[in-house]
């Protein structure tokens, strides 16, 4: 006998955060957030069909392009519908594209401050630290 053909389709959240990467948490997560809906069992345990996992590594794969939530639930929709227009899917990957490059780009602002920051410190046993003064200006000292 075939045992592929008698498996059961159905996962328990485990062995879909196994199968997906993702942790149990996240996959609740997302169904809260209304990103994915799941089966319950008669005993009230979340159940997930095997063709959910390819919904849960769309979410995982557009999480680690730092796509948020609203826009992850738009690319579901999208990818779901077959009569959509790419258009509308190269547009919000385009304005996560500019989102990421501002973000790197004040990163590496942060960057050469920090830099100026360790360079100008005197790395000695004197108290006076040029770290704590570029901190400070423009705070008031506590009394």
């Amino acid at each position: 006998m075939n045992t592929a053909q008698h498996e059961d389709p159905w996962l328990t959240i485990g062995q879909a955060a196994a199968s997906t990467g993702l942790s149990a948490k996240m996959i609740r997560s997302y169904e809260q957030q209304g990103l994915l809906s799941s089966h319950r069992s008669a005993a009230g345990y979340r159940l997930y069909h095997r063709a959910q996992l390819q919904q849960l590594s769309f979410i995982r794969q557009a999480r680690s392009l730092g796509f948020q939530l609203p826009q992850i639930r738009l690319l579901l929709q999208l990818w779901q519908n077959p009569s959509r227009p790419s258009r509308q899917v190269k547009q919000l990957a385009q304005q996560q594209l500019i989102d990421v490059t501002d973000k790197i780009l004040k990163l590496q602002q942060i960057q050469q401050q920090l830099q100026q920051l360790v360079t100008a410190c005197s790395d000695n046993e004197q108290p006076e630290c040029a770290i704590l003064q570029a901190l400070a200006q423009g705070v008031d000292k506590p009394s």
